[in-house]
């Protein structure tokens, strides 16, 4: 199996395709190397870090129970939790241990697709991915990478624009 084969980069493309989104289905890269930082993932495209969506799953905690927080974040900043919790309503935001990531979307970290998850995630949109005509996000493993836009990202995952810097 090549990588392009592998699993979760299929369903990623299905979901592509499933939104009309065939172009940024049919522009997924396979990189030769893992990029599972947005500065290696910038460095391997040639880049801006900024233009790197980064997908970070968080533990949101509303009383007992707790559900994923999907953040799409550009890779120029971080995401604050504090502010993340104001948005969502959570009592608590924290940071997502590999189970937690794997139970919710199917994929390791480091390659975390906006979508393609086994159930559609929370999303919360960096609104600062929207300065870039073309972002980068993850395919749904380590060394794959889909181009698409702030919009197309807000479209596919159903996702809220703001600020997630603080």
């Amino acid at each position: 199996m090549t990588t392009l084969d592998h699993p979760s980069i299929s369903k990623l493309a299905a979901a592509l395709r499933e939104a009309g989104m065939s172009e940024a289905a049919d522009g997924i890269r396979i990189l030769d190397d893992e990029v599972r930082t947005a500065a290696a993932a910038a460095q391997a495209l040639g880049v801006e870090v900024g233009a790197i969506a980064n997908s970070l799953v968080f533990r949101a905690t509303y009383g007992d129970e707790v559900r994923p927080l999907l953040v799409l974040t550009s890779g120029a900043h971080r995401a604050d939790t504090a502010v993340l919790a104001k948005l969502t309503g959570a009592d608590e935001i924290g940071k997502a241990d590999p189970a937690f990531v794997r139970e919710h979307t199917g994929q390791a970290i480091g390659g975390v697709a906006p979508v393609g998850h086994p159930h559609r995630l929370h999303t919360i949109v960096d609104k600062d991915l929207a300065r870039y005509e073309v972002v980068w996000a993850a395919a749904g493993h380590p060394k794959s990478v889909f181009p698409t836009t702030c919009a197309e990202l807000l479209v596919l995952t159903g996702g809220t624009a703001t600020d997630v810097a603080g």
